[in-house]
Parts: structure tokens; sequence; C-alpha cells
């Protein structure tokens, strides 16, 4: 099945943005930041170093999900990090792919603790890991979070276009 959404997910620091927003530009697909998404209670919560419930996360998913089947092909920026999470956010949509940034939680810890302009804090790290359900390799593509963000880019840009995709 040819990919035409790409969501790239992970715990907080693990480069989603980063690696979305250059795929995105690489493949000429829009980029869709999940962030974007979450409501002003729920960054509000983050901020606090309060984790999300799952119902706080119900409406951020399904803006989400409904903002990738409203247009041409999508590269996401989102956490996803259970799989009923997933779930929502494929829902019956054929072609969207995960790609996951793994990694080691001291390097996202030592990446947010540089952030200074973002609601996520290094505080909300371990809650990540905590809800973090790793996807089986035959569901998502496994990344190395520590590698430079160009050659996970290339990576996935070559399984891409290895499916026969522009």
């Amino acid at each position: 099945m040819k990919p035409s959404c790409w969501i790239i997910m992970g715990v907080a620091g693990s480069g989603k943005t980063t690696v979305g927003r250059a795929l995105a530009e690489r493949l000429t697909w829009r980029f869709i930041e999940g962030d974007d998404f979450h409501s002003p209670g729920s960054i509000r919560k983050m901020a606090q170093g309060i984790p999300l419930t799952d119902a706080d996360r119900g409406d951020w998913l399904a803006g989400i999900h409904a903002a990738i089947r409203s247009g041409r092909p999508a590269v996401v920026a989102c956490s996803a990090l259970k799989e009923k999470y997933r779930r929502i956010l494929r829902g019956d949509l054929e072609g969207v792919r995960f790609a996951f940034l793994n990694g080691d939680i001291d390097l996202f810890y030592q990446r947010l603790s540089r952030r200074e302009d973002h609601f996520m804090g290094a505080s909300m790290l371990r809650s990540q890991f905590e809800d973090l359900e790793i996807p089986a390799p035959e569901a998502a593509v496994h990344l190395d979070a520590s590698r430079p963000a160009d050659e996970n880019v290339s990576a996935l840009a070559r399984f891409t276009r290895s499916l026969n995709v522009k």
C-alpha cells in the first residue's frame, strides 16, 4: 500500500517536528504539526507538568485525523504514544504509515532542557515513557532518534520512493 500520510511519532524531544518538516519538504507533501490541535486547556495542563488523560486527547486526535483526511498527502508530527491513539489517527484511511523515533530518555531530557519556547517541559518526559506503547516493527518503521535528522529523513524518503510514491 502506497503511503499517503506519514505520522512521525515518539515521545517529546525525539525530533518529530524536525524530521516531519524535513520529510514533508523532501516529498513536497504538506506538514501537519499535531501540537497545533491541542486545546488551550490541555496546553495549560502540560505547561504545568500535568499529564493529559485519554479524555483530554480525544478531540486532539479527532482533529488530527480530520486534517489528515482533508487534503493531499501529509506528514504529521504527533506523539501517538498508545496503540489506541494510532487506531484513531488512522481510522478507516488507507495509506497511513507510522515512523517511530526511538531513543534514550537521557537524550530526550537533554533536548527538552534546551527548549525555551514550547509548553512541553522535561518534567513531562517520564510520564510519556510510561504511556508509550512501542509499535511492533510491522506496524511502524523504527528510527534511531540519536542519528542526525537528515539520515532519518533520507531513510523515510527512500522507503516512500520504493513504494512508487512521489
